[in-house]
């Protein structure tokens, strides 16, 4: 995990309004954006298509987003990259986790064995996380969504706007 602290370009806008915003890179990115009671308000995956477009579609996805208070940032190099620099570019907090992270602190090891059991499980388990925080259901659900959802929910805990994983979404 990769914490990248503000700098001090940021507001000092009233924390209770700001959001976190999850995103499970990639050109075909999840995105989840959670409110700061710690529950999910909305998740989508969108697909950039090239770099190019994924440069320009960072920038337009925080823009339209009021109040981001936090971002976390699921992958590395050139693809979390854009991410990461538009929130620094911001002076938004970032930080950049691993899936094994998150998958530790969300999963049970049984569940975290191969790549295909974590993302059965994720789907699962993103779909209870819809339910508890009152989101609207999905039609569908891409496995990049469900995981940003997930990367959103180890992010509201890790940075304490959670206090704990409610008992309705934990495993067992």
């Amino acid at each position: 995990m990769t914490r990248h602290e503000p700098n001090p370009v940021a507001s000092g806008d009233d924390a209770a309004t700001r959001v976190l915003l999850a995103v499970d890179a990639g050109l075909r990115a999840g995105i989840a954006v959670y409110g700061p009671s710690g529950r999910l308000l909305k998740y989508r995956s969108t697909n950039f298509g090239s770099p190019r477009r994924l440069r320009s579609g960072v920038y337009q996805v925080m823009s339209d987003l009021e109040q981001i208070g936090q971002v976390v940032v699921e992958g590395g190099g050139n693809i979390a990259d854009p991410w990461m620099r538009e929130a620094d570019r911001r002076g938004l907090p970032v930080l950049q986790v691993h899936a094994g992270i998150w998958r530790e602190r969300l999963l049970l090891p049984r569940d975290r064995r191969t790549g295909a059991a974590a993302k059965l499980q994720a789907d699962d388990l993103a779909r209870q996380v819809i339910a508890w925080a009152g989101a609207p259901r999905p039609t569908s659900l891409r496995h990049d969504a469900a995981e940003a959802i997930l990367v959103g929910l180890w992010g509201v805990l890790e940075v304490g706007w959670l206090p704990s994983l409610p008992a309705e979404l934990r495993p067992g």
